[in-house]
């Protein structure tokens, strides 16, 4: 009895241990995600402000001011995730009040991204519903991660964001345009989609829900990502 007792406890403590380990790797995620991109429209914008300087000063003020408030944003958030990763006085992590990203919030992103150049048009079908928070945050990184990949990457053009409820499955998709492939034009080598680790993080999320996400170059030009997650709505 006392030597079973021991290896339940045993089993117990590497399950904790396991489950401790998966957060980390989570929140190494988001941090991943959150620093490229704020770094992102900070590139673009400060890049932006440096071509219209003399020229525009307004603009480049606007840029700038840009570029200040996704730094400020960068590190509220990095305060958050790092409070996370690191535990308090007691042992225990820091819990802050940052709100974690959600679809709710798509509306200051799509601000961000169309400000930096990139217009955006979002679409919802069906009836929105709660969703699990994983599944909330999953589909927030994609629309992110889709949207900062077109505008480091594309050369003008736009960006369509349709977000589906449907009855047993959350759908996102992203579609961007571009240069068609059938005009001859090549993309970049690191523009190719599913080429960064951005993208190959996004399918390890959505495959832990059972779910798929493809990510493709269009004949149409621009780039298509497509993700479809199940869902059993609370």
């Amino acid at each position: 009895m006392e030597q079973r007792g021991w290896l339940l406890e045993r089993e117990r403590e590497t399950a904790a241990h396991k489950a401790v380990e998966e957060e980390r790797a989570r929140i190494a995620r988001e941090l991943h995600d959150i620093v490229s991109h704020n770094v992102s429209l900070m590139v673009v914008q400060a890049t932006a402000a440096r071509e219209v300087l003399t020229t525009l000063p307004d603009d480049a003020a606007r840029a700038l001011d840009a570029v200040e408030g996704a730094g400020r944003t960068t590190m509220t958030e990095l305060r958050h995730l790092l409070g996370l990763l690191a535990p308090s006085a007691d042992g225990e992590p820091d819990t802050p009040d940052a709100p974690q990203p959600s679809l709710s919030r798509l509306s200051p992103l799509v601000d961000r991204i169309a400000f930096a150049g990139l217009p955006v048009e979002v679409r919802i079908s069906g009836e929105p519903k709660p969703l699990p928070s994983g599944v909330d945050v999953t589909a927030y990184r994609i629309v992110q991660e889709a949207l900062t990949n077109a505008l480091k990457h594309g050369t003008g053009g736009k960006a369509e964001v349709t977000v589906r409820y449907a009855e047993h499955s959350l759908r996102v998709e992203v579609l961007t345009s571009g240069p068609s492939v059938l005009t001859g034009a090549r993309p970049e080598p690191h523009a190719r989609a599913g080429a960064g680790r951005g993208l190959v993080g996004l399918r390890q999320r959505v495959a832990v829900y059972g779910g798929d996400l493809d990510a493709r170059r269009r004949l149409g030009g621009g780039y298509r990502v497509r993700a479809r997650i199940p869902v059993e709505y609370p």
